[in-house]
């Protein structure tokens, strides 16, 4: 079996081209941070180079840009091409079949953003002991015989 699932983001802008049958296909990288830290507590990153063919090509390159979190789903394949210089190289990229897009566009703007201090400002902080359905109406008291299990 041969799948691959990758959550990051996108590290730098789609780029989308045409076969000369008029196919679309949109090449890009997603960002996908490592689950531990290394020796100087910093969390390393991968790079994972995708492809997305047709419908799914056009949509990434239209809806998504550099920043952009997205879900990707797909294959693992390796292929070969002759570089200008006469090596041959080897390509091992993520063929995606699905991708799904988690974050806004907004969200991306706001991730490129230079400043953390700005983002920092947009979170909104709750005092624990303040009820957070205080203004949704009267109080609903249900009995064990309201449940449904």
């Amino acid at each position: 079996m041969n799948k691959v699932i990758l959550i990051g983001r996108l590290s730098q802008d789609p780029e989308m081209r045409t076969t000369p049958n008029g196919v679309a296909t949109t090449s890009f990288s997603v960002a996908v941070s490592r689950n531990y830290t290394n020796q100087n507590g910093e969390r390393d990153t991968d790079f994972f180079r995708c492809v997305a063919w047709r419908n799914q090509a056009e949509n990434i390159a239209k809806y998504c840009q550099k920043g952009s979190q997205v879900a990707v789903e797909g294959r693992l394949q390796n292929r070969s091409y002759d570089a200008q210089d006469g090596t041959k190289r080897y390509v091992t990229e993520v063929i995606a079949d699905n991708v799904t897009f988690l974050g806004s566009r907004s969200d991306a703007q706001r991730n490129n953003s230079s400043a953390p201090q700005e983002m920092a400002n947009d979170v909104e902080v709750n005092e624990a002991s303040e009820d957070p359905f205080k203004d949704f109406g009267e109080e609903v008291t249900l009995s064990d015989d309201d449940l449904p299990f």
